[in-house]
C-alpha cells in the first residue's frame, strides 16, 4: 500500500529538482506546475481545467495565471463564439522554461525508477493503466447515481 509519506516524499523530491529552475526564472513552483500542465496537456486550455484536473484551488490558479500572463509566459485568448470564455495559450517565452521543465521531469522519472528492472517497471506501468481504467469505470458508474 502506498502511504501518504510516500506521496509527500515524491512531491518533495520533484519540488527539489524544480527549485533551481524556479530560482533562475523567478517563477514560483505553482506557476511552473501550471505552465508545465498547460504545455504538456494541450487539450486543457483554461483555468477551470487546471482547478479540476490539477486540484489547485481556484484563487491560487487565478493568482498564478495572472502572474504568468503579466510576465509574458501565457496569453489569454477569447474562445470563438463565446466571449465569456478565454483560453490560456503558452507563448514563445514559455518554450525555454518548458524544455527545461521537461528535462527535470525526465530526471525525476529516472531518479524514481533507478535500480528498478525494466520488467518490473513495465508491470508497474500496466498496473497504473489498469487502475486508471478502474477509476474511470467507477466514476462513470457513480455519475449515473
Amino acid at each position: 500500500m502506498i502511504s501518504i509519506e510516500y506521496i509527500h516524499k515524491l512531491l518533495d523530491v520533484y519540488n527539489q529538482l524544480c527549485r533551481p529552475l524556479c530560482q533562475q526564472t523567478g517563477i514560483p513552483q505553482t506557476s511552473l506546475d501550471i505552465l508545465m500542465f498547460l504545455k504538456n496537456n494541450p487539450q486543457y486550455k483554461n483555468a477551470a481545467d487546471i482547478v479540476k484536473i490539477r486540484g489547485i484551488k481556484a484563487n491560487l490558479v487565478s493568482i498564478h495565471v495572472e502572474r504568468l500572463v503579466q510576465e509574458g509566459y501565457l496569453e489569454r485568448r477569447e474562445v470563438p463564439g463565446d466571449r465569456r470564455k478565454t483560453e490560456l495559450i503558452c507563448t514563445r517565452k514559455a518554450e525555454h522554461v518548458w524544455r527545461q521543465g521537461c528535462e527535470i521531469q525526465k530526471t525525476f522519472i529516472e531518479t524514481l525508477f533507478s535500480g528498478v528492472p525494466a520488467e518490473s517497471r513495465k508491470i508497474f506501468e500496466q498496473v497504473m493503466e489498469q487502475t486508471e481504467e478502474n477509476l474511470n469505470t467507477y466514476q462513470k458508474e457513480n455519475k449515473k447515481k
